[in-house]
C-alpha cells in the first residue's frame, strides 16, 4: 500500500490562485487603500484590482459620483476615483458628508429660497486656502477647507445663508463668509486670539467665530458667538455662546435643520426658530403652536440677561363652521424662570393687534422675553369673542413652551 503524499513543506493555497469570479468578489469588499495595495503584489492581482466595476462603489461612497456624471466625463470608474483623489484626497473622510449637505441645501434653496442660490460662490482653489493659511499663520481644519472646495461661502448680501431673525426693532441676517473675507476678519486681539469669523451680519456686525487654536479657554475648532463680559475689569474679557464643536458638526447640523423643515422659511429667508412638536394645544377648532429662538447678540452672561424670541401660530380648522369665526381680545401669560419665580402678564390683543380668525385662517406673530436665568418657560391663554354671538367669550390655551440658553463658557479674564 502506497504511503500518503508528504505535504510537509508544501505551500498553502495562494489568494491569486483562486478562480477569477471568487477573487473579484473578495476584492469587492476591500477599501480603496487595500485595493491599491493589491496592484503591487503581482501581475494577476494588478489586473484584477483594476477591474473597473470594483471602483464604482468607492466613487459613489467617497466622491458621490453618479452614473450620469460618469457618462458625462467619459472616463472609467478607476480613472475618476484616481483623478478626484489626486485633487481632494486629503478630504476623503469629509467630502461625501459635506458634498451631500451642500447638494441637499442647494436643492432645498432652489425650491424655497431661489434668490439665495445666486449668492453662493464657486469653489475655492487649494492654493487659495494655502495662501490664507500663510497669511494668518494658522492651519485651517480639513473639514472647513473641504467645504470651501465645494462652495467658497456667500456674497455679502441679504438674505444670509446662515439664517435670519426679525423683531420689531431688531433684524439679523448672517452670511457665510468667503475665505478671503474671513481671513480679513481673523482676530489676534485679546479675548479673540486666533479666531476666524465664519459668518457676518451687515446689520448687527455679529459673527460666529471658529477657534483655530486652544487659547483663552477655548477648545481647538470650537465655534461660538462672542459675548463681552460687561462686569469684567478688562474689556477684552469674552464669554462664548457655543454653537458647534467642529465645522463639520456645525454646518451639517444646520443644513439638516433647514432641509428637514426644522427652520421655517418666511419671505424667502431662513429663520432659526425651533419648534417642539409637542408644543401644540387645540381648544375647540383653534390650534396654537409655538417655536422659539435664543438671540446671543442681545444676551449677556455677566450680568445674566438671556434674550429669547418666540413665534406663535394661531390657526382655525378649515372644517370649522363659518359661525365659529372670532376675534382675539386679550392675552394672559404665566412666566416662570429656572428659580421658580413667577411673573403674570395680562393685556389687550397681541403686539398691538386684535386678529380675526375664521375657518382655514392663520395668524402668526413674533414677540420676545428675557430671563435672568439660563432657562424658563411660558404658558397662558388668549381670550376670544365670537363674531356671530358677540356675547360669547372663551379662552384658548397657549401650550407651555421652554426656552433654554445654549452652552456657554465664562471668560478666563
Amino acid at each position: 500500500m502506497a504511503a500518503p503524499p508528504d505535504t510537509e513543506g508544501s505551500s498553502a493555497l495562494s489568494l491569486e490562485l483562486l478562480p477569477t469570479d471568487p477573487l473579484l468578489l473578495i476584492l469587492s469588499f476591500l477599501d480603496y487603500r487595500d485595493l491599491v495595495s493589491c496592484c503591487y503584489l503581482n501581475q494577476r492581482l494588478n489586473q484584477l484590482s483594476s477591474h473597473d466595476p470594483l471602483w464604482k462603489r468607492h466613487c459613489k461612497k467617497y466622491w458621490l459620483i453618479s452614473e450620469e456624471e460618469k457618462n458625462r466625463r467619459n472616463q472609467s470608474w478607476k480613472a475618476i476615483f484616481t483623478s478626484t483623489y489626486s485633487d481632494l484626497g486629503r478630504y476623503i473622510h469629509y467630502y461625501a458628508t459635506l458634498k451631500k449637505a451642500w447638494d441637499d441645501l442647494e436643492k432645498y434653496l432652489g425650491q424655497w429660497c431661489p434668490r439665495m442660490i445666486s449668492s453662493l460662490k464657486e469653489s475655492a482653489r487649494e492654493e487659495d486656502l494655502d495662501a490664507v493659511e500663510a497669511q494668518i499663520r494658522c492651519k485651517l481644519p480639513d473639514d472647513y477647507r473641504c467645504s470651501f472646495r465645494i462652495h467658497n461661502g456667500q456674497k455679502l448680501v441679504v438674505p444670509g445663508l446662515m439664517g435670519s431673525m426679525a423683531l420689531s426693532n431688531h433684524y439679523r441676517s448672517e452670511d457665510l463668509l468667503d475665505i478671503d473675507t474671513a481671513a480679513g476678519g481673523f482676530q489676534q486681539r485679546l479675548g479673540l486670539k486666533q479666531c476666524l469669523p465664519l459668518t457676518f451680519c451687515i446689520h448687527t456686525g455679529l459673527s460666529q467665530y471658529m477657534a483655530l487654536e486652544s487659547v483663552e479657554g477655548r477648545n481647538k475648532y470650537e465655534i461660538f458667538y462672542q459675548c463681552p463680559d460687561q462686569m469684567a475689569r478688562k474689556p477684552s474679557a469674552i464669554v462664548m455662546f457655543i454653537t458647534g464643536t467642529s465645522y463639520l458638526e456645525w454646518f451639517t447640523s444646520y443644513v439638516n435643520k433647514v432641509v428637514t423643515g426644522g427652520y421655517p422659511i418666511i419671505r424667502d429667508q431662513i429663520f432659526r426658530y425651533v419648534h417642539d412638536k409637542k408644543c401644540v394645544a387645540t381648544t375647540e377648532d383653534i390650534t396654537v403652536s409655538v417655536s422659539t429662538s435664543f438671540l446671543p447678540e442681545l444676551s449677556s452672561v455677566h450680568p445674566p440677561h438671556y434674550f429669547f424670541t418666540y413665534r406663535i401660530r394661531i390657526e382655525m380648522s378649515k372644517d370649522a363652521l363659518p359661525e365659529k369665526a372670532c376675534q382675539l381680545d386679550s392675552r394672559y401669560w404665566r412666566i416662570t424662570n429656572a428659580k421658580g419665580d413667577v411673573e403674570e402678564v395680562q393685556g389687550p390683543g397681541v403686539v398691538g393687534e386684535f386678529p380675526i380668525i375664521g375657518p382655514g385662517r392663520v395668524y402668526e406673530y413674533t414677540s420676545c422675553t428675557t430671563f435672568s436665568t439660563t432657562s424658563g418657560y411660558m404658558e397662558g391663554y388668549y381670550t376670544f369673542h365670537c363674531l356671530y354671538y358677540k356675547d360669547r367669550f372663551f379662552n384658548v390655551t397657549i401650550p407651555r413652551f421652554h426656552m433654554v440658553c445654549p452652552t456657554f463658557k465664562v471668560s478666563t479674564a
